[in-house]
Order: C-alpha cells, then sequence, then structure tokens
C-alpha cells in the first residue's frame, strides 16, 4: 500500500524471537489497509553466526555491540529479546536513545529492575509496550469479547496460564533460562508468568492476595561440555490469587499456573472465567473452537463454537482457514504498530508497562508466599 508509512526496525538478539519478527515482516502484506510497513534495518548480536544469519536476509546494519544500534539513525523502533538479567541495563538505554520498543517479559529480572524501567520512561515520549502474542488468537479474542459484554454476571473464578513440556527430558542440556542468575528467583514466573496475567489484568481483575506453590522438579543439568551445573530455577509454579472483582466488594478466586514441566502438554495457553449467569474458555490445544457456558431454560449448557480466522487486524485470509503461532505474532506488531501511530481503535492492544509492572508485584508476592508458606497481601510488597 503506497500510503503506509516506512518504520524502520533493529532487533536487539537474533534468537528464535528475533528471526520470528524477520519472517512476519516478509508477510506483512497478509494485514489489509495496515497504516504501517516494517522494515529490519539492522541487527546486534554478540554470535557472528547470528548477525550472518540476518546480513544474509539483507539486514544491512548488523553490530555485535548494541549501542552502536541504538545510535544508528536508521533504526526508529528496537526489537529487544534479550536474557532477563539483560532488560534493565537495554531498556534503559533505548529510553535513553530516544528509540520507542517492544520489550521482552518480564520486562526487568524482578520488580526492582522493573521498576527502574518504569522510572526511566517517566517525562520521556518513547512508545513501549511488551510482548505477549497469545492473547491474538481469534478464540482467545472472542473470549475477552465474552466477558466484556457482561453475559457472564458476577464472577465466580478465572484461570489462566501456559503449559508446556520442554523440560520433561531430564538430559536435556542447561540454558540460560534454567539459571537463577539470568532469570532471577523468579524463574518460570518471569518466562512464562506475563502469558497467565496479560488477559485478566485487561480485563481488571487486580490479584490482591497470593498464595503460590513453586517447585523446583530438575535441580541439575549437564552443561554443552557434559559438567554437572545447577539448574536453580522453578519449574513450574501455580499462584492461587484473590482478585477484586469490578462492580463489587467481593473478591473471587483466580489461578496462574506457569509450568515447563506439564506432561502432556506441548505448549498450551489456556484462558476461563466462570460467572453466575454465563462463562467461557479457550486453550490453544484446540485452537479452532472455544466454549461458552449458559442457563437456559434451567439447564447447565456449554457450547463450542469455531471462531474461524478472524483477527484483531483484518487479513486476506479466509475465514475458514486455521490460525497458528505466526499469525499470533503477526496480529501482537501489526497492534503494536498501529497503536504507535495512533490508529488501533478500540482493538485489542499488546501488553502495556502498567500490566507488567502489576505482573511482577504478584511473582514478588509469590516468592514471599512460597518462602512463607503463606499468603501475602500484595501491598506489602
Amino acid at each position: 500500500m503506497s500510503s503506509q508509512k516506512k518504520v524502520r526496525v533493529g532487533i536487539i538478539g537474533g534468537g528464535l524471537m528475533g528471526r520470528e519478527l524477520l519472517a512476519l515482516v516478509g508477510r506483512w502484506d497478509a494485514l489489509l489497509d495496515h497504516p504501517v510497513r516494517p522494515e529490519v534495518t539492522a541487527i546486534a548480536d554478540t554470535s557472528d553466526a547470528v548477525r550472518e544469519f540476518f546480513t544474509n536476509a539483507g539486514v544491512s546494519e548488523s553490530y555485535s555491540d548494541y549501542k552502536e544500534l541504538l545510535a544508528s539513525p536508521n533504526v526508529d523502533v528496537v526489537y529487544i529479546a534479550v536474557p532477563h538479567h539483560l532488560h534493565e541495563e537495554i531498556y534503559v538505554a533505548a529510553i535513553n536513545a530516544g528509540k520507542d520498543f517492544l520489550g521482552e517479559k518480564p520486562f526487568g529480572i524482578d520488580l526492582v529492575a522493573a521498576e527502574k524501567i518504569e522510572a526511566a520512561l517517566v517525562g520521556k515520549k518513547n512508545f513501549v509496550r511488551v510482548s505477549s502474542e497469545l492473547p491474538f488468537y481469534p478464540g482467545a479474542q472472542a473470549a475477552i469479547r465474552e466477558v466484556q459484554s457482561g453475559n457472564l454476571g458476577e464472577i465466580v473464578e478465572v484461570r489462566s496460564g501456559l503449559l508446556h513440556s520442554s523440560d520433561i527430558d531430564r538430559n536435556k542440556k542447561i540454558n540460560w533460562k534454567r539459571q537463577r542468575k539470568f532469570c532471577g528467583d523468579i524463574g518460570v514466573l518471569g518466562d512464562l508468568g506475563m502469558h497467565a496475567a496479560h488477559i485478566p489484568l485487561r480485563l481488571g481483575y487486580k490479584p490482591t492476595r497470593v498464595f503460590a506453590i513453586l517447585d523446583d522438579i530438575v535441580t541439575h543439568r549437564e552443561s554443552a561440555a557434559g559438567e554437572k551445573v545447577d539448574c536453580d530455577t522453578f519449574d513450574n509454579a501455580v499462584l492461587a490469587l484473590r482478585a477484586a472483582n469490578p462492580g463489587n466488594n467481593r473478591e473471587f478466586p483466580m489461578f496462574w499456573e506457569m509450568k515447563r514441566i506439564a506432561p502432556g502438554e506441548s505448549n498450551t495457553f489456556f484462558f476461563s472465567a466462570i460467572g453466575m449467569t454465563g462463562g467461557v474458555r479457550f486453550s490453544t490445544k484446540n485452537p479452532a473452537v472455544y466454549h461458552t457456558f449458559a442457563l437456559r431454560n434451567g439447564e447447565q449448557v456449554w457450547s463450542e463454537i469455531q471462531p474461524g480466522h478472524v483477527t484483531n487486524w483484518p487479513v486476506i485470509t479466509g475465514h475458514i482457514f486455521e490460525f497458528g503461532f505466526p499469525d499470533a505474532l503477526l496480529q501482537m506488531w501489526a497492534s503494536y504498530f498501529a497503536e504507535r501511530e495512533g490508529k488501533l481503535g478500540d482493538r485489542f492492544a499488546c501488553a502495556s508497562v502498567e500490566e507488567v509492572l502489576d505482573s511482577h508485584r504478584v511473582f514478588a508476592a509469590a516468592i514471599k508466599s512460597h518462602e512463607t508458606r503463606s499468603e501475602v497481601e500484595l501491598s506489602n510488597v
């Protein structure tokens, strides 16, 4: 589209998600009437092989030092996908360089780091959002609309989470996500927690108290060199929360689950909300459908609905075709760039800095709960 505004994108951290961004930019024409056309113009990564991958794909600027990318006049927006212990340093540097960016979760290794990033934004005009793509599935979007419709009545219970089994193999070599020095005390909470938090927080379900069950199942793994290394982050987390109920004084139970070792699960995102007069549930384990609950003539009825390829931002793809993870990423980035241009309208937006700070407060309280084996008020964090 000739009227599209060109936006030059730099990627700091060219791993899995950085490569996904490069690929989806190539699919940008799948979007209909989008106001922006992104182009990846720069890559920063400490690995020569990673940088070579991007330059071979036509990315013109390549840096081993991220500071050089932030200084480039040919970069308008930055995607930052680096280990958690580097978030504070690089996010603050991007803010001070005047760059807009989408940062990976958890937006700092802990609450203190996240608050320092937030403080750096005070008085600045940077447009900053946080990566969280799974709520952009059509079924998840339909579930959100169902909750917002008021059909559920007074909320009884909410559940959300991300379950996978990437660590079920005890012989899997250790990587940075399994070491506290890179992921902090919160471990899996930081890595997977925003998947559980994004929709509930967007719906206004603010946690007030938390009781956490945190589990470190595999305590050691081998390095690539065959050395035994402490695997000292939590593998699994189940948080039982009390959440404020918009519209009345009653708090309801809410459960967030984040698991790297969930036998039987590949990479399952789920959300459900049950109320006195209705309910809704969605899971990527069966992504072509979502379910609604209603009371009809005194009967309790669950209905299965196929939402089709109906997306947050319209696309050329036909309604009957299946939606997948690359499509969710495309929708997330379409949302980011449209909101940055002030043209998102009432469509679903990327996770905000405020929401990710709220999630960090929950995670910090969860650590206290684990340590004391008690329920912790978030106001005490």
